[in-house]
């Protein structure tokens, strides 16, 4: 009998004591709660406020929970790495900056938080004349007879912070408290290292930002400032990139010969890579063409033959072996991209044309890019530039085709990646090649015009729908 009711006595202290230890844990939890909506709210300011703020949070609910209250306290926290001190915060002091920064300075060589931070372990100090443990400062500023100290430990066993509380009186902090104390450290341990995450993450996305900021100015600064400005001729782009920094681009640039080169091409993928390749076509398409001589190179010099399924348009020889020669450097790009960049699988759909601004003339070589249209004065679409070899940059010594056409008084040439004729409308509708030739099929007085009508109805039609591509045209008008 006796035996009986001993085993039930035993029983009902076991469950006292997980009940106990849930009710702590359960306070632990909750106290945790209140430091992670500080840092929740507080997700919006710099990353150096978003801890602070925790710190803060941390040491008042700590404070708050020890019994009749702590008087004062302070919360170190560490890098895990070297173990310095990042931040600290005291709480219920009336120290002055000097006092302050002496009491950092003296905390982790000697002292009770020293010693937390050696043994990775709770430290009660009952009385702290009796403990030496206990580092009394020579100016400290208050009374300090009992002290609590907990370490702050996140999943991998590394030390995040140090908290201590302080009390004027002897035996002030029990051993319940302490135990309840360091309940409520591991689950903030979970938090503040959160925290210390996500002030990395913004800190990293905002460098990251700065740096694409930087790269969207660069790109920029590799398409045209100035479109190139003609008598009786009219030369107009527009360029919206999806991303800060996009793998289409454009260009019209004068030879010393007063012809004219244009470029619409579009990179294949998005993003920094593509980006980079941009500037990589781009050049090379200038350099390869002879728009920029270098001391000691020359464009290729060939012999002007016949252009594919045609004949050379009334025009010289003199014409159209400059042409002919630029228009090589679609085929040098090619080999150069793929030769020496193929294990980046980056090609190009591009579309290089020369025009010569007397006659009108247009030379082009269109690699895999979107056909581009000839729209007369009465709106109808006289002829498309369709593909006359493959994009460029996909495999070496592919054949481009060259073709000829004529623009007249009064047509207007208009080229556009694909973004244009893909954007969708909020429903996930496509702009579609049929809608672009509708607006196209309206007569434009001018290449603006046209233009500024495209651009209208394409972001009308995509109204709030986030943009996936980049958006780019080259329009070009023999007034």
């Amino acid at each position: 009998m006796v035996s009986t009711e001993e085993n039930l006595r035993a029983e009902i202290d076991s469950l006292r004591q997980e009940i106990t230890k849930l009710q702590d844990e359960m306070v632990a939890f909750r106290l945790a709660q209140k430091v992670l909506i500080e840092v929740t709210t507080g997700c919006h300011s710099s990353p150096g406020g978003i801890i602070r703020g925790a710190l803060q949070k941390t040491l008042d609910v700590c404070a708050d929970v020890s019994c009749n209250n702590a008087e004062k306290g302070s919360l170190f926290l560490l890098d895990p790495a070297s173990g310095k001190i990042i931040d600290a915060i005291l709480t219920r002091s009336e120290v002055t900056p000097k006092q302050r920064a002496k009491l950092i300075g003296n905390v982790l060589d000697k002292g009770l938080a020293g010693w937390v931070s050696r043994n990775l372990e709770l430290g009660l100090i009952t009385d702290t004349e009796q403990d030496e443990r206990w580092l009394t400062l020579p100016d400290q500023p208050y009374i300090v007879r009992s002290a609590l100290g907990v370490p702050i430990i996140n999943g991998k066993k590394e030390l995040l912070g140090i908290i201590t509380l302080l009390h004027s009186q002897t035996n002030h902090f029990t051993s319940r408290m302490a135990e309840l104390m360091q309940t409520i450290a591991e689950q903030i341990g979970l938090v503040l290292e959160n925290a210390r995450l996500y002030g990395q993450l913004d800190t990293y996305s905002k460098a990251l930002d700065n740096e694409l900021e930087k790269g969207r100015q660069i790109q920029i600064d590799f398409l045209p400032y100035d479109l190139p400005k003609l008598d009786d001729w009219e030369i107009v782009a527009c360029f919206h990139p999806a991303k800060q920094v996009a793998g289409d681009f454009y260009d019209a640039f004068t030879f010393d010969n007063n012809q004219i080169g244009l470029v619409i091409a579009d990179v294949c993928d998005k993003g920094v890579g593509a980006a980079l390749f941009m500037a990589l076509f781009r050049s090379l398409i200038r350099i390869f063409s002879g728009e920029i001589q270098f001391q000691g190179t020359a464009a290729p010099i060939l012999q002007a033959h016949k252009p594919v399924n045609g004949d050379w348009i009334g025009e010289s020889n003199a014409t159209n072996l400059a042409h002919l020669n630029a228009l090589q450097a679609v085929r040098l790009t090619n080999n150069y991209v793929a030769e020496k960049h193929w294990q980046m699988s980056m090609f190009a759909t591009l579309f290089f044309g020369m025009l010569d601004p007397k006659t009108g003339i247009l030379s082009y070589i269109n690699g895999g890019h979107e056909p581009l249209f000839i729209v007369n004065q009465d709106g109808i679409i006289k002829q498309l530039l369709n593909s006359t070899g493959p994009a460029v940059g996909m495999m070496p010594n592919m054949q481009f085709g060259i073709q000829q056409v004529k623009l007249e008084r009064g047509d207007i040439l208009i080229g556009y990646t694909d973004g244009v004729t893909e954007a969708k409308s909020p429903d996930g509708k496509l702009f579609t090649d049929n809608k672009l030739k509708e607006i196209v099929g309206n007569p434009a007085n001018s290449a603006s015009e046209l233009m500024e009508r495209i651009k209208d109805n394409l972001f009308n039609y995509m109204d709030d729908a986030p943009q996936f591509d980049d958006i780019t045209m080259l329009a070009v008008r023999r007034n």
